[in-house]
C-alpha cells in the first residue's frame, strides 16, 4: 500500500538523450533511494507511462522525435497525478511559447546541480 512511503522514495521515469548525463542522474537519484527508469526519448518513455505508475517524470525538453513537453502532457493524462520537472540548456525559450505547460511544473536549467534536482524531487514530492 502507499502508507509507510516515505516522501524521498519515488518511481521516477527520466527522459534524457543525452547518456552521459542520462547516467549522471540514474546513479545519483538512485543513490538516495529513488527507483528510475531512464529512456533516450519521449517515444520509449510512453509505453513505460502507459503500464507503470510513475510518481515522478524527470525530462530534457529539448529530445529528438518527442520533446518533453509533448512527452509531459501525454503523460499527464494517462496520470493526472504525475509531478513533472524539466530539465533544459534552453530555459529562456522553453515554456514562454508554451502557456500550456501541463502541470506546475519546475524547470531547471543545465548545468544544475544534482543536490539542486535532488532536493527539488523531494519538494515536488512532498507537495500534495
Amino acid at each position: 500500500g502507499q502508507e509507510g512511503k516515505r516522501a524521498t522514495m519515488a518511481k521516477i521515469l527520466l527522459a534524457e538523450d543525452d547518456e552521459s548525463m542520462s547516467v549522471i542522474l540514474l546513479r545519483s537519484l538512485e543513490k538516495v533511494g529513488h527507483e528510475v527508469c531512464a529512456v533516450g526519448d519521449g517515444f520509449a518513455a510512453l509505453p513505460h507511462i502507459a503500464n507503470d505508475d510513475f510518481d515522478l517524470l524527470v525530462t530534457d525538453i529539448v529530445m529528438p522525435g518527442m520533446d518533453g513537453l509533448e512527452l509531459a502532457r501525454r503523460a499527464s493524462v494517462e496520470l493526472p497525478a504525475l509531478k513533472v520537472i524539466f530539465i533544459t540548456g534552453f530555459a529562456a525559450v522553453a515554456l514562454n511559447n508554451k502557456t500550456a505547460s501541463p502541470t506546475d511544473a519546475k524547470v531547471l536549467s543545465k548545468p544544475f546541480h544534482l543536490n539542486t534536482l535532488v532536493d527539488e524531487i523531494d519538494r515536488v514530492l512532498s507537495v500534495h
